[in-house]
């Protein structure tokens, strides 16, 4: 299997991590956003969107969204919830973070640390960490109640939010008033095969 990504994504960074927690590996392709790789007839034959991460397999058939190809490398874990209802709620945390926290997060992280914050676009990225900050007290709130987002064992909603959420102070966002988020943190970073996430060379 080949991943083609950007290191320093957030969304490409819950692949390594998720394969690192399984003890799997898989070819890396790196990936220049910036320079517009994503965006060349080679790369549209694989993914007809243009974008990152995306998963190849052998046989050629290829996968694209960070989350679909999360539940894909973790079928038949213990990241994927065995019970209907814990399942659904792991599907809704995915949701909240494509729809909600990423948006807000990885938006103000990507003007920060990628574009190097332009005058032109201070706004938007104050604006985005407003959305960052509510997206994080609605973590905060559960993780009061749970060890984890679900309950006692780590699931792909974490993998999924902890990707953005340990870097959100490169977004500009500090989480020194979310203690159980931080807790949180440490508890993921636990976890027998963990990796973090790997700078471009």
């Amino acid at each position: 299997m080949k991943v083609y990504g950007d290191s320093r994504s957030g969304n490409c960074y819950k692949i390594q991590l998720l394969l690192g927690l399984l003890g799997k590996q898989c070819e890396w392709k790196e990936v220049d956003i910036l320079n517009g790789e994503t965006q060349t007839d080679a790369f549209k034959q694989l993914n007809p969107v243009g974008k990152i991460p995306l998963l190849e397999l052998s046989d050629g058939r290829c996968l694209s969204e960070s989350n679909a190809i999360l539940n894909y490398l973790a079928a038949g874990s213990a990241f994927i919830p065995s019970t209907e209802f814990e399942l659904a709620k792991m599907l809704q945390w995915q949701f909240f973070e494509q729809y909600t926290h990423e948006p807000a997060i990885a938006v103000a992280r990507f003007i920060n640390i990628y574009l190097g914050l332009p005058a032109e676009r201070q706004q938007e990225y104050e604006l985005k960490q407003q959305a960052g900050h509510r997206a994080l007290a609605v973590m905060e709130q559960q993780l009061m109640q749970t060890v984890f987002l679900i309950g006692d064992e780590m699931t792909l909603a974490d993998i999924s939010l902890y990707a953005y959420t340990h870097v959100s102070h490169e977004a500009g966002i500090m989480l020194n008033e979310y203690p159980a988020i931080r807790r949180w943190l440490s508890m993921v970073e636990e976890h027998r095969g963990y990796m973090p996430m790997q700078k471009k060379d």
